[in-house]
């Protein structure tokens, strides 16, 4: 055609300029939003309201215009919304597993049909998400709701569970919180962050228009996290699950402290995760992948270059050469331009050497893609990234380095590994403290698999079996925190004043002065630091039976660094060994069951027989945990992709326990042996009413074959030694039976870094019963110290 300026394909491919951009449609989301008055309610009770004399709160659209307006829910509107959640539960749990995974799969269709509607919404209202992942989750999560009653028979729901997700959470994270828990027959209450409503009370009315019973599904909108708590703290709610940033999350764990009820925290966004390219890695595809992450996709955790000195040269030629004219990429507001720019001087004072795609502009909220070569792990540029698209590099030389400078975070969500050596890749992602290791891939996931908050990065189990777990419970048990109102508590005095006077032992007399027995250190018994002891007292008070050491904070240090030495070798003995050794202690129990029994006799006043009878339980309750150590592991299940998936078993690390009053001895072997058949080390604190039976059993402990360190013991205040636990920075949980006040003080204190909780408020009535053996107590307590990693292998 003459005169025309069309371009050939020829003439396309000599220039290979930018074509003009696509332009997205989003009439159907607008459409939606027109029929909604742009004005969006609340969803309860199956229907949208929008009630009067409500404050609302306007939100903006990608481009910055007004694009609707959001209720903030008050008291009345929460006890609403808890009513119908109670109701709907019901009418949820009255429809068999069939009818169930029914209206899931209804659900998984009515979202493919209007799938273009949800993306729409969600590029509306800038979150991420991708319908052929929410349409996976409700197809697998359906065929758990088939399977309940045949796969976890012995389980039964919570009742209501709330979701809570800050306003930078994904619509994949919200869903993979509230899918599982209405499979299992709850129902719930979401409360999403601001700009996340639009797309939650969309899904909630495709899924509710499935079939979804009235009440099992509803959604609740506000201005900020103290909606969260007011959630919380209606009776009806049985648990809470929060996904998003951390700053959201421990502000909810602080306002439910002593609320007597169980909050778990996924913080998934903002973390920091390893991008390790070995010299054996395909260079080119390592280089191109970590572009995509660092710079292409939306960032929701922040990613640390760590290169093998061998082929960094390699690397960062082939960087530049990537980056050379990619656009700058937008910040989420004004403000973060500054942090960046801090954060490159900060770079280049510290002598870091910039690879940028083009200058950066002289303001506004934009920044080109930025390489920082030369970084070092103690800079504040990695310790604490900046919100822009900053890519710190750092060097290492061995493998051993390589895993050291991916541990060096606090987080533990992800890591990429980039090698061609398989038994390497597999050494290196056994050895990251991480929930999600990816070999020559990154940021792929699927709901098969479970992945474990690991440090910082989570409390709880997502994905997989595993992951049902946290919203059921043992059919034969009931919660262990009662439902209460916070106390007024300075928690900067708690355990401050002991509970019993600590006196030092009269020795004038040793034929007639009570015993003075010592505590279990690093594999010795030794005396407390301060060198004070406490009475123990008979039954009656009428006596002092024996002193016992009066442990502290410097006690549980010594403890901990103990603990810390022998730990991992102990991780990497295989089940079995681990087996062995328990067998093992059961035996010697055996062999010093009539000293053993006799303590507690004298100590707590049971008849000998009784007494007897505890330390058989407990001889059983050790075989127990031996049989249960290789019966538990991993494995691969089948991925919707190609490409293979591991799933790993691991330990949490060093546990602290602080046990009960009921059944000193039986109590103790039961939470021993769970911890440390999972590859964990413990810091335990004996019964501070009845230490005797813990105390004597040290001699079995110093005779079994269990390494020196694995099991310490520490008597003293409960109080006290609580505080120490909590505050110290290396022990990953704390299971602990006490006061209601120590419960709320664990809660408040243990986010920074968060700890795993296991809190149960012990009763004057006689608390828990331990003699118990049904399956599903023993399952629960087992998993309790078990977390768990994911590693993906792609393949051709």
């Amino acid at each position: 055609m003459d005169g025309s300026t069309a371009k050939t394909v020829h003439d396309i491919f000599q220039s290979m300029e930018y074509g003009p951009a696509a332009t997205s449609s989003t009439a159907t989301a607008q459409a939606w939003l027109d029929n909604h008055s742009r004005s969006l309610g609340l969803f309860v009770d199956g229907k949208c309201i929008r009630p009067a004399d409500r404050q609302s709160r306007s939100l903006a659209d990608s481009k910055g215009g007004n694009l609707c307006s959001t209720v903030c829910a008050v008291e009345d509107d929460v006890s609403q919304c808890a009513s119908s959640a109670v109701k709907g539960h019901k009418a949820w749990g009255d429809l068999s597993c069939h009818q169930r995974a029914k209206v899931l799969l209804r659900s998984a269709s009515a979202l493919g049909q209007h799938g273009t509607c949800v993306s729409e919404l969600c590029e509306l209202c800038e979150v991420s998400c991708s319908p052929s992942s929410l349409i996976r989750l409700l197809q697998y999560y359906s065929s758990w709701a088939q399977l309940r009653d045949a796969l976890v028979p012995d389980w039964t729901p919570l009742g209501v569970v709330a979701v809570v997700t800050s306003d930078d959470c994904s619509l994949y994270s919200l869903m993979l919180k509230v899918l599982p828990a209405l499979a299992m027959g709850n129902s719930v209450i979401v409360v999403p962050g601001r700009s996340r409503a639009p797309p939650t009370l969309l899904l909630a009315q495709l899924f509710t228009g499935a079939g979804l019973p009235a009440g099992a599904l509803n959604v609740l909108t506000g201005s900020d996290m103290s909606l969260c708590a007011r959630v919380a703290q209606n009776a009806n709610i049985g648990y809470v699950a929060y996904s998003g940033n951390k700053q959201d999350g421990v502000l909810l764990c602080k306002s439910t402290a002593g609320m007597g009820i169980p909050v778990s925290v996924s913080p998934n966004i903002g973390a920091r995760c390893p991008f390790i390219i070995f010299e054996s890695a395909d260079i080119d595809s390592a280089v191109d992948a970590v572009i995509e992450a660092a710079f292409k996709k939306k960032r929701e955790v922040h990613w640390v270059l760590c290169v093998q000195e061998s082929v960094v040269d390699s690397v960062v030629a082939r960087l530049g050469l990537r980056m050379a004219g990619m656009k700058c990429v937008a910040l989420h507001s004004d403000g973060d331009r500054g942090l960046v720019d801090a954060a490159v001087r900060d770079a280049q004072q510290q002598g870091a050497t910039l690879i940028q795609s083009c200058a950066a502009p002289s303001s506004g909220a934009q920044y080109p893609p930025t390489v920082l070569c030369g970084a070092a792990p103690s800079s504040p540029f990695v310790v604490n990234p900046s919100p822009g698209p900053l890519l710190p590099l750092m060097t290492f030389r061995s493998n051993t380095e390589a895993v050291v400078l991916g541990n060096h975070s606090p987080h533990g969500q992800a890591a990429s590994i980039w090698t061609e050596d398989l038994t390497l890749a597999l050494e290196t992602a056994k050895s990251l403290s991480v929930g999600s290791v990816w070999v020559n891939s990154h940021s792929v996931s699927d709901p098969c698999l479970p992945v474990s908050g690991h440090k910082d990065s989570g409390t709880c189990t997502d994905g997989g079996q595993e992951g049902l777990y946290q919203f059921l419970r043992p059919s034969s048990s009931s919660s262990p925190l009662p439902r209460s109102s916070p106390v007024s508590m300075d928690y900067s005095k708690f355990g401050t004043a002991a509970s019993i006077p600590a006196i030092i032992p009269d020795d004038s007399n040793p034929a007639s002065a009570p015993k003075v027995y010592l505590q279990f250190v690093g594999g010795k018994p030794c005396k407390s630091v301060s060198g004070c002891s406490v009475a123990v007292q008979s039954p009656g008070g009428a006596s002092v039976l024996a002193y016992c050491p009066d442990g502290g904070r410097k006690d549980v240090r010594n403890a901990v660094e103990a603990a810390v030495k022998v730990q991992p070798s102990w991780m990497k003995k295989s089940p079995s060994a681990r087996a062995q050794s328990l067998y093992s202690l059961s035996k010697g129990l055996e062999a010093k069951r009539r000293d053993i029994a006799g303590s507690i006799n004298v100590q707590t006043g049971l008849s000998m027989d009784e007494a007897d009878k505890e330390v058989e339980l407990s001889i059983a309750r050790l075989s127990d945990w031996a049989a249960y150590c290789d019966k538990v592991q991993g494995g691969s299940p089948a991925l919707p992709q190609s490409g293979s998936a591991l799933s790993l078993p691991g330990a949490l690390g060093v546990v602290g326990v602080v046990l009960p009053d009921e059944s000193p001895l039986l109590s103790m072997v039961t939470l021993l042996g769970a911890a440390i058949g999972n590859g964990n080390a413990v810091v335990m604190v004996p019964s501070e009413k009845y230490p005797l039976p813990a105390l004597a059993l040290i001699q079995v402990l110093q005779s079994s074959d269990l390494p020196a360190g694995l099991v310490n013991i520490i008597t003293g205040s409960r109080d006290q030694l609580t505080v120490a636990l909590a505050t110290h920075s290396v022990i990953k949980a704390i299971w602990y039976w006490g006061s209601a006040e120590g419960c709320q003080y664990l809660q408040y204190t243990c986010t920074s870094p968060l700890k795993t909780l296991r809190l149960s408020c012990q009763k004057e009535d006689g608390g828990k019963d331990w003699t118990w053996s049904h399956p599903s107590l023993l399952e629960e307590m087992w998993r309790s110290a078990v977390q768990w990693k994911s590693v993906w292998i792609p393949t051709a």
